[in-house]
């Protein structure tokens, strides 16, 4: 798409478009600010970047950062539906000019229904259904281009939207304005290359492996050959050296080549006609990987009249748009030029001859000593950053090149550049930040988990060091717990620790997170945050002593509010000698408080669900009678992945005869529906056995039965047991285990010897719920006294990359070890050491010990709970 300057005639257009366009048009310094930054705006990725930024920030579909001469031109973007760096529209057919005569921006919710646009080729063709753009402005106030997302689709912008995608623009206006500052520092370099090749310097290459001396053009006629007559070789040179100064020639090249060094000399050279001309060289002795020197290389000049080569290098230094000094090896001043006299703030007169050290004595901390004696030392070029405090309260970047006489140093203002930098980093730092904290707490919904992240997310981008606190409100009391902390200095982190266990208790009722509560607005402690802060704490408490090493000099606390109410608060602080929080630094934690106390909202809700389903699960499931001699422990323990209740039950309870009955299940699902069936179940089964007293393989066959005639629609596994005693076995000491399992792991058997097996007759039979009429089958095995016998469901036992086969070695591996313990502590045991920390599956199980009858009942069984006018035998 192509476009010319004018404004009038175009189809798609509106009349608010044509007016921005005249008006845009119409102002020339706006144009000159803009083709300036236009011209080296390609150079920079950095654009890209921002808007791929505010695409995901933003959740749109595109993002684009123009430039608006007298055209609106794409510079960088993402998601340009086919469009491409460079490509440009007429000024009245973009949205983009709208947004640029906006001081506060241009937010188009659904574009076909706003006259303004709907009428402009982008949003004709369906590309812009929804539009935020904001102007990029310089610090002289020229608009010179926009910064703006879209969306095929109608979509409302926040004002949270508004202030991130003008935390970007800062972003972009940085990123161009340090592009032109780039630009110009590079257009010095090669200006001051041309300087000193105007000087007459030449330059030569002595290859040590083939013996051939290359000269330049300047070097040829200063040592007197013609075109085509030095037969560059050594011997040539030396033919010209003064034969007074070859020994002291010869002597520096040899010394240059032995050591692999750099070499600088002044000698005479006798030209065929008879006179005698000074030439200064200095060169470098280039090594192979063994430190063998291979070549020589270097550059020299006429300094035959010394005032004429001093005049001369003046003129190249004089005429360099960078600033400019040397200084000899007692680092006294021997030359400065007019630009170091204009950034400097002091003229060459009172510098030269003067010890830089007592002149300027902030040189020598801050990186310029440390600089300055490392090229001295190193005898190569260094370059550095440094800062120069007030008066002169300036960044430069230094190049300094050694040589026999001293030092000599380049050096650029690079102060503005370098704020432009830092504005960039800060703003991305921040981005950063916003961004981190809306997918590292919306990662995790536990609530002291998301507290203790916030702590170490703002730190450093926003304070030194930082404390949150919860907030859980119930009618008539408010409780405050801090649950994160953290310190930019890892030797403080113990102190912020303690400070943060300690402080709510020796708070007063007027400190400033009582404020906060009250008023919902933020809290700033700037000017002697220490003595207030140490105002609302109790007189000789431990965290006054805490607080004097921590040293705060500012504070912010914020509200971390969700769904309107505040559910946390954050402490921010910054150490001593720190700047307060700025209007910028507010905002910020205005966006972070926002973010994270939704995140902490959800986390409180997520906990109340999880509680819900938990109370819900265990009032399902009742406890175990204690019958004579048998102890019964039953166990549940519901998933943590999620708030979802399971369908996990484990039932005990005795039949009318005294028969002691068992039963483990599992619906399948794990959601309401699944706790629905699983209480139907339940409920049908304990009615089935008890009402017509049937064996575990008829309670199972009339519990199928049950759910096809119910419409129950679901499928479940169960194991249903039964303790069963004759007047024989009370005598041997034995009791009958007969039970039934339709798709259930098997249950498993400790004898009184601590022999584990399980109890597994041919294959498990089918599922409930998928055919009534399949045959039941019942097995039967012999228990001494002390024997226990474990039920339990699947989520014991299998779970991802572990499959079932290898989760039953290991729970009867571990019950081998863990037999001989008290029933509770087994229980507990298994829990512990088979299910993972965050297990995504509910587990049940009900654990029975059969205890010794001609013995008392052991204390650990219970007491003797039974229902009414039923027998108490054991079977």
């Amino acid at each position: 798409m192509s476009g010319g300057p004018t404004t009038e005639g175009h189809l798609g257009s509106s009349p608010a478009a044509l007016a921005a366009a005249r008006l845009l048009a119409e102002d020339v310094e706006r144009l000159a600010a803009a083709r300036r930054l236009s011209a080296v705006v390609g150079r920079s990725a950095t654009l890209d970047r921002l808007a791929d930024i505010a695409c995901r920030l933003l959740g749109t579909a595109s993002s684009h950062v123009s430039m608006l001469t007298d055209v609106h031109v794409v510079s960088g973007g993402t998601g340009l539906l086919g469009r491409g760096m460079g490509d440009s529209d007429p000024l009245p057919e973009s949205l983009c000019t709208l947004a640029a005569v906006s001081e506060d921006g241009l937010a188009v919710s659904d574009s076909s229904l706003d006259e303004r646009v709907r009428e402009l080729p982008p949003v004709l063709a369906g590309e812009v259904g929804s539009y935020l753009g904001v102007p990029l402005q310089t610090e002289d106030g020229h608009v010179v281009g926009v910064l703006c997302v879209s969306d095929p689709q109608p979509r409302t912008w926040s004002e949270l939207d508004l202030r991130m995608i003008r935390q970007l623009a800062d972003s972009a206006i940085a990123e161009l304005e340090l592009s032109v500052l780039t630009d110009e520092y590079q257009a010095n370099e090669v200006r001051f290359a041309l300087a000193v090749e105007a000087a007459g310097i030449g330059s030569f290459d002595w290859d040590l492996t083939t013996g051939r001396l290359t000269w330049d053009q300047r070097l040829i006629e200063l040592f007197g050959y013609e075109d085509g007559t030095f037969p560059e070789t050594i011997e040539a040179f030396e033919a010209r050296v003064h034969p007074d100064d070859l020994p002291k020639v010869t002597q520096l090249l040899d010394e240059a080549r032995e050591a692999g060094g750099s070499f600088e000399m002044e000698y005479r050279i006798r030209l065929p006609r008879g006179d005698t001309r000074w030439v200064r060289a200095r060169g470098r002795a280039l090594t192979d990987e063994t430190g063998r020197s291979t070549r020589l290389l270097g550059a020299a000049y006429d300094s035959t009249s010394v005032r004429e080569s001093d005049a001369r290098v003046a003129r190249v230094l004089e005429t360099m748009s960078a600033a400019f000094f040397s200084v000899d090896r007692d680092w006294r001043f021997t030359y400065v030029n007019a630009e170091a006299e204009r950034l400097l703030g002091i003229s060459r007169s009172q510098l030269l001859g003067q010890d830089v050290w007592k002149v300027f004595p902030a040189t020598m901390s801050g990186g310029f000593d440390r600089g300055f004696r490392q090229a001295l030392s190193s005898g190569e070029p260094v370059t550095f950053e440094a800062y120069y405090p007030a008066p002169l309260d300036r960044w430069y970047e230094l190049r300094a090149w050694p040589s026999p006489d001293g030092l000599s140093v380049y050096f650029l203002d690079v102060t503005e550049r370098r704020a432009l930098q830092l504005q960039t980093e800060r703003v991305a730092q921040r981005s950063a930040l916003l961004a981190h904290v809306t997918t590292d707490l919306t990662g995790t919904l536990d609530a002291e988990e998301a507290g203790a992240r916030l702590a170490q997310l703002v730190v450093p981008t926003l304070a030194d060091w930082c404390l949150v606190t919860l907030v859980h409100r119930e009618p008539g009391r408010e409780e405050l717990r801090d649950v994160g902390w953290w310190h930019v200095d890892p030797a403080l982190r113990d102190t912020t620790a303690e400070y943060g266990q300690l402080r709510l208790d020796d708070l007063l009722d007027t400190s400033y997170l009582a404020q906060v509560l009250q008023t919902s607005e933020p809290a700033m402690l700037a000017d002697g945050a220490a003595e207030k802060i140490a105002a609302v704490l109790k007189p000789g408490g431990r965290a006054r002593d805490l607080l004097d090493r921590l040293t705060p000099s500012a504070g912010l606390v914020l509200p971390l509010s969700g769904r309107g109410r505040i559910t946390g608060l954050i402490s921010l602080f910054r150490g001593s000698g720190k700047a307060p929080f700025s209007d910028d630094d507010l905002d910020t934690a205005r966006e972070v408080a926002a973010r994270a106390g939704l995140a902490l909202d959800n986390a409180r809700l997520y906990a109340e669900q999880v509680r819900l389903a938990g109370d819900l699960q265990r009032s399902l499931l009742t406890a175990p009678p204690e019958p004579d001699h048998v102890q019964i422990v039953v166990r549940y323990e519901p998933a943590a992945e999620t708030a979802q209740v399971g369908g996990d039950w484990y039932d005990a309870f005795l039949q009318p005869g005294g028969t002691t009955v068992l039963v483990i299940g599992d619906v399948v699902g794990h959601d309401s529906a699944a706790t629905a069936a699983m209480g139907q179940l339940r409920g049908l089964l304990r009615g089935i056995v008890y009402s017509s007293g049937a064996g575990p393989a008829g309670a199972l066959r009339g519990l199928d039965a049950a759910m096809q005639g119910l419409q129950v629609g679901t499928f479940a596994t169960a194991v249903v047991a039964r303790l069963e005693q004759t007047d024989e076995d009370r005598e041997r000491g034995v009791s009958r285990v007969r039970w039934s399992n339709a798709g259930h792991p098997p249950p498993m058997v400790i004898t009184a010897e601590g022999h584990v097996s399980a109890l597994a007759d041919g294959t498990a039979d089918l599922l409930l719920g998928i055919d009534p009429g399949t045959e039941r089958h019942e097995a039967e095995v012999l228990l001494e006294h002390g024997a226990t016998l474990l039920l339990y469901t699947d989520g014991l036992v299998e779970r991802r990359g572990q499959n079932l086969d290898e989760g039953l070695a290991r729970l009867q591996s571990l019950l081998e070890e863990l037999g001989p313990r008290p029933l509770d502590e087994l229980c507990d045991e298994l829990l512990t050491r088979l299910l993972p920390a965050r297990s995504e599956d509910d587990v049940a199980l009900v654990a029975v010990r059969l205890h010794p009858q001609d013995r008392p009942r052991p204390p650990e069984a219970g007491p003797k709970v039974v229902p009414p006018d039923i027998p108490n035998p054991l079977a």
